[in-house]
């Protein structure tokens, strides 16, 4: 496979188990978003931060389409978007400021992704956002924040204004934008994303007037998916589902 191509001899031996483990969950991220066709050639990112007081952190290099990342190929850099290891890949400004204020400000949330797909910024258009109208949508919009657009995000200014906006929530909507998806694990993240993403895309195919729910519907819903099971299913259920779907297609992502 080309993606094999990418990797970077002697990371592994580098790094320790744990930073390892984080790499090849984060690189099997962005392999799956690009199966499900949310990548948008070799822009918008994923990043993981790695344990230990330093706030170091996992991103993509920016030359690197989604189907390309591989564990080794991921760049390490620090809160100034340093790198902190040596390798070939780079880093966009754009995705350093919004990953950056992410990790920094939220101890909780370890991982963050972003992505640009047509579904997330159709809905990130639309005047009233993300409708609480089918069951998925109903399952992750009680947690979802809107940042209002401010443009490529270059300015370190805006960092403050994402995280306000963002406050405890653990999904966004950047308007005119995008989608992001924060959590504790890559994998957390990773099924936060798949709803809101997939809420998005149900939702920009409705073809007419809109049924919704009856009365408290929502609020039963809510009830239902918020909790340590929500993320006991998305590490020990869904993930390891996942990659044994990646390693019967490639399983490159792990080099």
């Amino acid at each position: 496979m080309t993606a094999a191509l990418k990797a970077v001899p002697g990371v592994r031996e580098r790094v320790s188990p744990e930073e390892w483990a984080l790499r090849v969950d984060l690189a099997a991220a962005f392999r799956l978003a690009a199966l499900n066709g949310w990548d948008d050639l070799i822009f918008t990112h994923m990043s993981v931060r790695i344990p230990g007081p330093e706030h170091h952190f996992l991103i993509n290099s920016y030359t690197n389409m989604f189907e390309e990342v591989t564990a080794s190929n991921l760049v390490k850099i620090d809160l100034n978007g340093d790198k902190v290891m040596d390798c070939a890949g780079q880093v966009i400004r754009a995705g350093f400021v919004i990953h950056s204020a992410i990790h920094s400000a939220r101890e909780n949330a370890n991982a963050v992704i972003h992505l640009h797909t047509p579904q997330g910024q159709a809905v990130s258009a639309s005047a009233d956002g993300l409708l609480p109208v089918t069951q998925t949508a109903m399952i992750v919009c009680h947690d979802v924040a809107y940042h209002e657009s401010e443009g490529i995000a270059e300015d370190m200014g805006e960092q403050e204004r994402i995280v306000a906006d963002l406050g405890e929530k653990n999904t966004m909507i950047l308007r005119n934008h995008g989608t992001m998806a924060v959590g504790e694990t890559i994998q957390q993240a990773y099924l936060r994303m798949y709803f809101l993403e997939r809420a998005c895309q149900a939702q920009v195919l409705i073809p007419g007037k809109v049924h919704r729910p009856q009365q408290g519907v929502a609020e039963v819903i809510k009830g239902q998916v918020t909790g340590p099971a929500t993320k006991m299913i998305a590490e020990h259920f869904a993930w390891p589902a996942l990659l044994r779907k990646l390693d019967r297609i490639d399983s490159s992502f792990r080099d």
